[in-house]
């Protein structure tokens, strides 16, 4: 009986004194509560979250705070901060805490610590402080510790989201922790390298450091840390190789290394983990095949390899993990037929995949697979993500393909040869939210099984070979529809009014809608105000845009990109543009609108692209763009704008690229202020009447000046449903091409069919990004420049039709990318240069003009034909001697005006001179000999 009471006070004591809870009855300590006092006196707290703090009441009452049961100390102490609902509360210092000597748990997150920059010292000197977490703080300052600090009890430290650790790497002492289990640094912006070693994390299970810039090798004690389970480093900069060979790391569960620089292939270790239950490895340059060894990985469930460039066929033996439920090997090089993977032998359907399947997501998209859609991909019951997109497919897909896919909510196969043949009374057995099959050949009657899919947001069913009319129920269901795209089909008939959609549905409406190119007549349909893109270009709508642009009665619109290019739209642009203030891209191309630019143009202050190329527009250059300072496109080509252009529009537009105002009827010498459209790339001035000198600035179009060899990619590309928004149509090399993709590569200046007389500035040459420069049939006069050879990128040059005499420079040679020349109908004469690309062009390039040698036949040594030999450095001797002359004449005159001006407009200046000489002359006569 004796030891059984002893027994149960040993049990009791371990209970009470192992056991944490906040104290029901009496106080905390003194030293404690004093402590928590001053802190709640001193903190910045104007959300009042430290609100349960009453002072007087014992601290273990408090919300956060909890104490020992037995010893009254505090043992844990959490403060948290809901920044979603934009709450507060700053702590200056941490000196306080050093009076917790028994605080195992310390929580601190969303807390302004910016100023506490003792933090370090104070908590190091916590001994019992076991988990530390720190989370979105605002610490800035983190440095490797003294000695006497010690953070070696710590089982779980979390310094995430402090993004103050700007440029600073990780402290070694963190790598330094027998006891640590769990390390978070999430979005720290710390920096590489990590340390090569030695660590000491014997016991360390999860590494979190995403979001970081580590720009670094993975480190190579990685994964040899025997206890591992748990690693996240993506988004982090990590580069090179994944080891290829690792130690005994057999109970890692969770690896993410997604979306870094890792370019190696795929280590077979990795394979060896069998209780790998979720593998990253996407966004990466990996190569080479996928192992067979794959098929080890028997706890997995979640394995995604997209967006690299894997190759070979598709790893069939995949088909025998039984548990997986998300695969993922869409954007890489895999080929092959795409019916191995389900075949018998693949074990993907006859093992562990049929009927029970878990599979719910299926990515092989954008690869290079080729050959039928197997029917036994409809045995895939569980499954909801299904992307074939962008491979080589073919043949037929019936109703047998999705027989058992009831779950199937997402499907994205465009862009493959594939023909869908339904009954027409066919009902899915699936609800799908999204459908993407453009480019399918699902016609011509329309799929009515749509109207089936009562959770439809996205339909995308373009470029299928659809005829006739669209049944009126689609337009019905576009109140809830956020992309609806059926372009490039043959659809006819009028457009109705598209719904006004429910304000109480998911997405509060069509967001979307494209029906370009196709044949559909009539009015333009009114819109409800939500829709952000609408493209209805290439069709037969007639009438004009007042219906369209002028009957807003629910408000301002949130219309966005706006494409009514290549109708039959007539009458006057209308006065009514104040209702569609969000306007960024507006496309009237290719349409028969007359009139001027009304001024309520001017409140479209949003607006980056204006194309209002081949209309019958008129007036002077609108004065109502002058408000529309961002834009990137200027173009009012084929018009008939008349007057001069404005001297403000180069200094309105300081984000312009393209400026195209071709084939009008401008006239008037060009503005100097041209030259301060510093990002202009493409300047389109041809076939005007524009008269004078080329203005000599011209050379300071510096977005001509940088040689473009690759797009930037800043992140804020500009697509509408896959397609490149900014485009351009350019004249070069005798024809009139269309550049989008690479609009950003490309640089143009057209000055042709225009009466500007002069010389070439001197300062053209500076332009060495450009790539496309015509001046032909003007009146140009002078030397074509000697610098035209360090244009190093040109591919196109026209000077044809001009009165330009002397030579052909002999840097001409240089130009090794130049694929058109047109030189002819001038007043050239001489040799022309020898060069590998010279002597290629047509002869038709150099007539007219008193030219010898290849490609023409007259030759240089016939009587009548002797070229003048004085090279082009002789010309630039010239012109040193002209400079020369007129270098002294400027000094002569700066020299006789500094000092003679000064001694007639300075009276004292002018009395001391003469006294200067007076004593001089006297001097000298003193010296002379008597004779």
């Amino acid at each position: 009986m004796k030891v059984l009471l002893i027994t149960l006070w040993v049990l009791l004591f371990f209970i009470l004194t192992n056991t944490k809870f906040v104290v029901c009855v009496g106080i905390c300590r003194d030293n404690e509560q004093r402590a928590l006092e001053i802190l709640k006196k001193e903190v910045y707290d104007p959300s009042d979250i430290l609100s349960s703090w009453v002072v007087g009441k014992g601290c273990c009452e408090w919300e956060g705070v909890v104490c020992n049961n037995l010893t009254r100390h505090v043992i844990e102490l959490s403060i948290y901060v809901d920044w979603f609902e934009l709450r507060y509360l700053r702590i200056n210092s941490l000196e306080w805490l050093q009076s917790f000597s028994s605080l195992e748990n310390l929580e601190m997150e969303s807390v302004d610590l910016s100023k506490a920059n003792e933090w370090q010292q104070v908590i190091s000197m916590l001994p019992s402080l076991v988990d530390l977490r720190l989370s979105n703080c605002s610490l800035h300052h983190i440095t490797p510790l003294l000695d006497h600090h010690n953070f070696s009890s710590l089982k779980s430290l979390d310094l995430s989201s402090n993004d103050n650790f700007r440029r600073s790497s990780i402290p070694k002492w963190v790598f330094n922790l027998p006891n640590l289990v769990s390390l978070d640094l999430r979005y720290c912006n710390f920096t590489g390298p990590f340390p090569d070693g030695p660590v000491n994390l014997t016991s360390l299970t999860t590494f979190k450091a995403f979001g970081n810039s580590f720009n670094c090798r993975l480190p190579k004690w990685l994964f040899d840390l025997n206890n591992l389970e748990h690693v996240e480093l993506h988004y982090s900069g990590i580069e090179g190789a994944i080891q290829s060979k690792s130690k005994n790391i057999t109970k890692l569960k969770y690896l993410d290394l997604s979306w870094n620089y890792l370019n190696s292939t795929i280590p077979n270790w990795l394979f060896g983990c069998k209780d790998l239950e979720s593998l990253d490895l996407s966004g990466n340059n990996l190569e080479g095949t996928v192992s067979s060894l794959i098929s080890n990985l028997s706890s997995i469930t979640n394995i995604d390899i997209s967006c690299n460039m894997l190759s070979g066929k598709l790893p069939n033996v995949i088909g025998k993990l039984g548990k997986l439920g998300y695969l993922d090997l869409s954007e890489n090089l895999f080929e092959g037929d795409i019916s191995e993977l389900f075949d018998v032998r693949s074990d993907f359907l006859s093992v562990g995949l049929r009927n029970t399947s878990s599979l719910s997501t299926l990515g092989l998209g954008w690869n290079k697979l080729t050959g039928a859609l197997p029917e036994s991909i409809g045995q895939l019951s569980m499954l909801e993500d299904f992307s074939i997109s962008n491979n080589r497919l073919e043949g037929v897909v019936t109703e047998s393909h999705f027989s058992k896919l009831t779950h199937l909510q997402y499907f994205f196969a465009s862009r493959n040869n594939l023909t869908l043949k339904m009954n027409r009374n066919w009902i899915p057995s699936f609800q799908v939210i999204q459908i993407k099959i453009p480019g399918w050949n699902i016609g011509p009657s329309f799929p009515m099984w749509l109207r089936t899919q009562k959770q439809i947001m996205i339909v995308d069913i373009s470029d299928c070979g659809l005829q006739g009319e669209v049944p009126n129920w689609i337009w019905n269901l576009s109140s809830q529809i956020g992309l609806l795209n059926l372009s490039h089909n043959h659809f006819v008939g009028e457009v109705p009014i598209i719904s006004t959609p429910s304000l109480t549905n998911r997405i509060g409406g069509p967001w979307t809608i494209d029906l370009g190119s196709n044949n559909f007549s009539g009015p333009l349909p009114l819109i409800s105000t939500v829709v952000r893109h609408l493209d209805l270009s290439n069709n037969s709508f007639s009438k004009g845009l007042s219906n369209f642009l002028c009957e807003a009665k629910n408000g301002s619109y949130k219309l966005e990109i706006l494409n009514l290019g290549g109708n039959d739209l007539s009458e006057e642009i209308p006065d009514c543009w104040m209702n569609w203030p969000e306007l960024t891209f507006l496309i009237l191309r290719d349409n028969n609108l007359i009139g001027g630019l009304p001024r309520s143009m001017a409140v479209l202050s949003n607006l980056l692209s204006l194309d209002l190329r081949r209309n019958r527009l008129n007036g002077l250059f609108p004065s109502s763009l002058g408000n529309c300072t961002k834009l990137h496109i200027i173009d009012l080509a084929e018009n008939e704008f008349i007057g001069k252009l404005p001297s403000w529009l180069g200094m309105r537009f300081p984000a312009l690229i393209v400026l195209t105002l071709r084939s009008n009827k401008f006239d008037g010498e060009l503005p100097q202020e041209l030259c301060h459209l510093k990002d202009l790339q493409i300047l389109d001035l041809a076939n005007n009447t524009f008269v004078g000198i080329i203005p000599r600035c011209i050379g300071n179009l510096s977005a001509m000046v940088k040689e473009k060899e690759e797009v930037e990619d800043d992140g804020q590309s500009r697509l509408f449903m896959g397609l490149p928004i900014e485009s351009a149509m350019v004249m070069t090399k005798g024809n009139m091409y269309h550049y989008d993709t690479i609009l950003a590569l490309f640089t143009s200046m057209d000055m042709s069919s225009n009466n500007l007389s002069g010389d070439i500035p001197i300062s053209v040459t500076r332009l060495v990004g450009l790539r496309s420069f015509n001046l032909s049939k003007n009146n140009l006069t002078g030397r074509i420049p000697n610098g035209i050879g360090d244009m190093k990128v040109l591919e196109s040059v026209d000077l044809s039709e001009n009165q330009l005499y002397g030579q052909i420079p002999q840097s001409f040679s240089s130009l090794t990318t130049l694929g058109y020349l047109n030189l002819s109908d001038n007043n050239l004469s001489g040799m022309i240069p020898l060069s590998t690309q010279l002597q290629s062009f047509d002869p038709m390039s150099f007539q007219g003009n008193k030219l010898c040698g290849l490609p023409l036949l007259v030759n240089c040594s016939s009587a009548g034909n002797i070229p003048n030999h004085k090279s082009e450095d002789d010309e630039s001797d010239k012109d040193e001697v002209d400079w020369f002359y007129i270098s002294m004449a400027i000094g002569f005159a700066l020299s006789f005006w500094g000092v003679c001006g000064s001694l007639l407009f300075k009276r004292s200046w002018r009395h001391a001179y003469f006294r200067f000489l007076d004593r001089s002359w006297k001097m000298l006569v003193a010296k002379l000999p008597i004779c």
